[in-house]
């Protein structure tokens, strides 16, 4: 059949209208409305001369038994990272545990410590993905737990330097919290081989073992903009009708962090299908902008509360701050 160049333009344009119509649609269906911190101060300081005498930061929280729990990031003078343990009603006024529930013990975890968890409930199980770090390597590990303050240690789950990609350490393991194509699948970060950090894609019918998904990271960076230099995932993601809602974390040339949001097929995690220009969290409190590391905010926190999603971050890899925000356009289907 012989096609005029007339309609072979208007079909073509045609297929770009589409495309375009589609981006937007994704964008408009799935979205936040407006991000409000909750408290003007940080919600978790630093406190005494011990283990949690530096910074305390970088949270992971759940609802158990009717109470908030946050498992957090605490550093100490010399560096070493342990997790403590607060608990809370209302989401905003913790209340601490005198001791750590989890310290650096393994030789994955000596000196540097156990940082930047993420929890995911599954059955009847809690699964806590951190960063063991030696002070050489730092690798992506998991710990189970009932009651989420007894810690069983699974080892690592990603090693450093054996990716197919990621020729560098492993972090950051947000798991979607139901299977999907009979399988679990975990977003996380590793380094290439350019030295920039990327998100990839992993799988596992157990929850133990971990297989990299895909050749490429499936969030890459992106030159000019906010995650010009650091892709790494958030909490665990937001499962809707529609898709795998992702909140992300990514750093620009500057190493100032601001919070992104990535939205993956619902029935393919490794398809993207939108990804916001614009961040949805920047550092704009003196504490977000001044501490250990200046210029952070850094999202690993989420709950579900009603109709809104409370979303708990570091501020300069010092303080613990919580933002509120709704999802709007989709209905969420699951909630960590």
């Amino acid at each position: 059949m012989i096609t005029s160049k007339r309609s072979f333009a208007g079909s073509v344009c045609g297929l770009v209208l589409l495309a375009l119509a589609s981006i937007l649609y994704a964008k408009d269906k799935w979205s936040f409305g407006e991000w409000r911190r909750l408290s003007n101060d940080p919600i978790l300081a630093p406190r005494g001369e011990g283990w949690e005498s530096a910074g305390t930061f970088n949270p992971a929280i759940v609802l158990h038994e009717g109470r908030f729990v946050m498992l957090y990031r605490a550093q100490d003078a010399q560096g070493t990272s342990r997790l403590g343990y607060a608990e809370s009603s209302d989401g905003i006024q913790f209340q601490r545990r005198p001791e750590p529930v989890l310290s650096p013990e393994a030789d994955y975890e000596k000196d540097g410590g156990v940082e930047d968890p993420r929890l995911v409930k599954i059955d009847a199980t809690y699964y806590l993905t951190y960063t063991g770090y030696n002070k050489k390597d730092a690798q992506l590990c998991l710990a189970t737990s009932k009651d989420l303050v007894h810690w069983e240690r699974q080892g690592v789950i990603l090693p450093a330097y054996k990716g197919n990609w990621n020729v560098g350490w492993t972090k950051s393991g947000a798991i979607v919290p139901e299977k999907i194509n009979g399988k679990y699948w975990m977003y996380f970060l590793g380094t290439t081989a350019e030295k920039t950090d990327e998100m990839g894609l992993a799988y596992s019918t157990d929850l133990a073992h971990w297989t990299e998904a895909t050749k490429m990271p499936v969030l890459p960076r992106r030159p000019g903009h906010f995650d010009s230099r650091v892709v790494e995932p958030g909490p665990p993601p937001i499962l809707t009708k529609n898709g795998i809602m992702l909140v992300y974390n990514g750093a620009d040339d500057k190493l100032v962090y601001r919070g992104g949001i990535a939205v993956f097929d619902r029935k393919d995690p490794t398809r993207l299908l939108s990804r916001a220009d614009v961040p949805v969290l920047a550092p704009e409190k003196s504490w977000e902008k001044n501490g250990q590391v200046p210029n952070v905010v850094f999202v690993e926190g989420i709950v579900r509360k009603g109709s809104k999603y409370l979303f708990y971050y570091g501020g300069a890899d010092k303080y613990v701050g919580v933002a509120e925000t709704e999802l709007t356009g989709a209905e969420a289907g699951t909630s960590p």
